[in-house]
């Protein structure tokens, strides 16, 4: 393993980073300090991915675990980083390349595709989301709060203020779409009489815009 580049997925080394820390942590562990951090930027993994994932990885020897028996209480296995996970992880934090974010945002592909529906159902998706925004600000801005208590999450209380940042700002670009929705309805041809189909450009007339485009702003 030493020198190797083991093939793990992102959510992996998510999981093999938060185990290069001082102590041993459970599946479910693992799965709060998720739900504390995690999950307002890279997303939450179900318990079964997370277990799958520390199974593969235990595997590759990057891991190892333990049962912890204790009277009175459920058996918990205790997942503990190696010195092959440790010099992996840290590889891998030091030189694999890192992936662009990406971003699949349900509320704006309703609005892109908004001659299917109405300003007000859009409207109302919008406000959904409004509320989604508010709520994840909310928690995160606690978190950050919270995480300050201790100087070993410095780190990831800088992540936290910047989801605390984000979901604000979230919030107030979906109040300005609210607002657009009615100049875009206004603006958008509806089908001439006697016609079914909504008016689009023929692909030709894409193409043509799109050479039009990158000569005026060359990529």
């Amino acid at each position: 393993m030493k020198g190797s580049k083991p093939n793990l997925a992102a959510t992996s080394w998510a999981l093999l980073g938060m185990l290069s820390y001082e102590y041993e942590l459970s599946g479910y562990d693992i799965r709060k300090w998720i739900d504390w951090s995690m999950r307002f930027y890279f997303g939450s993994p179900a318990y079964s991915q997370i277990y799958s994932e520390l199974k593969k990885m235990e595997q590759l020897g990057l891991v190892t675990s333990r049962v912890e028996n204790t009277r009175g209480a459920r058996h918990r296995r205790l997942y503990k980083i190696t010195e092959a996970g440790l010099e992996a992880v840290t590889r891998w934090a030091n030189e694999a390349p890192v992936d662009p974010p990406t971003l699949k945002h349900g509320p704006l592909l309703r609005v892109t595709l908004g001659h299917l529906t109405s300003p007000e159902r859009l409207k109302e998706v919008l406000q959904e989301h409004v509320a989604f925004a508010d709520e994840m600000h909310r928690r995160a801005a606690k978190d950050a709060r919270w995480a300050g208590v201790d100087p070993s999450w410095s780190y990831a209380r800088v992540a936290l203020r910047w989801a605390e940042r984000y979901y604000a700002n979230e919030r107030e670009l979906a109040l300005k779409m609210i607002k657009e929705l009615d100049e875009a309805e206004a603006a958008f041809p509806q089908p001439k009489e006697g016609r079914a189909k909504i008016p689009w450009p023929t692909p030709e007339f894409w193409y043509e815009v799109e050479k039009k485009a990158d000569a005026e702003e060359p990529d």
